[in-house]
């Protein structure tokens, strides 16, 4: 996507004066070839594309944005609430729903983070997440002029 790509050139950019944000939006860069995110295992999805905002051990954060927390989210237990989520961000969180060069999420990768995510961090929600009902979800991809 591309204010996913925009914001790994400025946090590089800045790297060296925000040694903190560097390693987070690296690892995220690492995850992409081409602009696409290529990450398949919902820990690696995690690792790469989300834990630079809700952190290692899904704790979330509070400071210049207030981003919520994973762990111990009884909001997780519905899986249609953190696919809608993925799809469609919130406040300040990118949607994913995105063709694929555009750094969006395939419906088996979003299917992989937020069986991840439900099932760690303190959460025990197991039943995993399927791509078809990521694909129950999904709207009409959105591009930069569509959205």
């Amino acid at each position: 996507m591309m204010r996913l790509s925009i914001i790994v050139g400025i946090a590089a950019a800045f790297g060296a004066c925000a040694a903190p944000v560097r390693p987070a939006w690296a690892d995220a860069a690492t995850a992409m070839t081409g602009g696409r995110i290529t990450a398949t295992t919902g820990a690696g999805i995690y690792q790469h594309v989300c834990q630079g905002c809700h952190q290692p051990g899904g704790v979330g954060a509070v400071g210049a944005a207030a981003v919520p927390a994973l762990a111990n989210n009884h909001k997780l237990a519905a899986p249609a609430y953190p696919i809608y989520i993925l799809l469609n961000g919130y406040g300040a969180m990118p949607w994913f729903n995105a063709p694929p060069e555009l750094a969006g999420l395939t419906d088996a990768q979003i299917a992989a983070v937020v069986t991840y995510i439900r099932g760690h961090f303190g959460n025990s929600y197991t039943v995993p997440v399927t791509p078809a009902a990521v694909a129950a979800l999904r709207g009409p991809a959105r591009t930069p002029e569509r959205y």
